[in-house]
């Protein structure tokens, strides 16, 4: 059990990274409550050359800036006015790439992930999708450029590793605009878990 340390947010290539993530447990401890779980679901964003990426062809506005951050921070934005989704910011600073975590299985502060989520017992709807688990952990806009290095959100290595064959890698979701960028296999996902989300890609 330890925190995963800068170095491994700094690599070169979102892709591999977000592949790694998946087993990974991802945590928040919001007024003294600690939430989380195992990540199960990941798609990868290059700023470089990626029309999926908020950065793309080296974008900078308010909300994308903070992509530009040497890696290990949070990009936390807000999607139909209602869910924040969450993103680590990885690379060097000056390189704008991403990895967006999309579902967790739940395992630390059951009861509290179901209280924010309005959900009277364990369900998929608690943090199966990246607008869910965000919400079940507390996580909000307010958490945008915080430090994954400190207190408040973090990922541990627990010793979970899976095979290639049981990590599904396909297109990601909701980046039709992207044309053919949209069909990158930059999504990774348990196979076999019920904590995946249930979104389908479409282009």
């Amino acid at each position: 059990m330890s925190k995963l340390p800068l170095s491994f947010y700094t690599r070169p290539d979102s892709v591999t990274i977000a592949r790694d993530l998946i087993g990974k447990h991802f945590y928040s401890c919001l007024d003294g409550v600690l939430t989380g779980g195992m990540i199960v679901e990941t798609e990868a964003y290059s700023g470089v050359d990626d029309a999926a990426c908020h950065a793309h062809l080296g974008r900078r506005t308010k909300r994308t800036q903070i992509m530009y951050e040497t890696g290990g921070v949070a990009y936390v934005y807000l999607i139909y006015g209602i869910y924040s989704l969450f993103n680590i910011v990885t690379n060097v600073e000056g390189t704008a790439d991403a990895v967006l975590i999309r579902a967790i299985a739940p395992l630390e502060g059951l009861g509290e992930m179901q209280l924010r989520r309005g959900l009277s017992k364990l369900e998929t709807r608690l943090t199966a999708g990246p607008g869910l688990l965000t919400q079940a952990m507390g996580i909000s806009t307010l958490h945008n450029g915080t430090s994954l290095l400190g207190k408040e959100i973090w990922l541990e290595d627990r010793g979970d590793s899976f095979s290639e064959e049981e990590v599904l890698a396909g297109p990601r979701v909701g980046v039709a605009y992207a044309g053919e960028d949209a069909k990158l296999p930059w999504r990774f996902s348990l196979k076999g878990s019920k904590w995946v989300s249930k979104a389908k890609p479409t282009y």
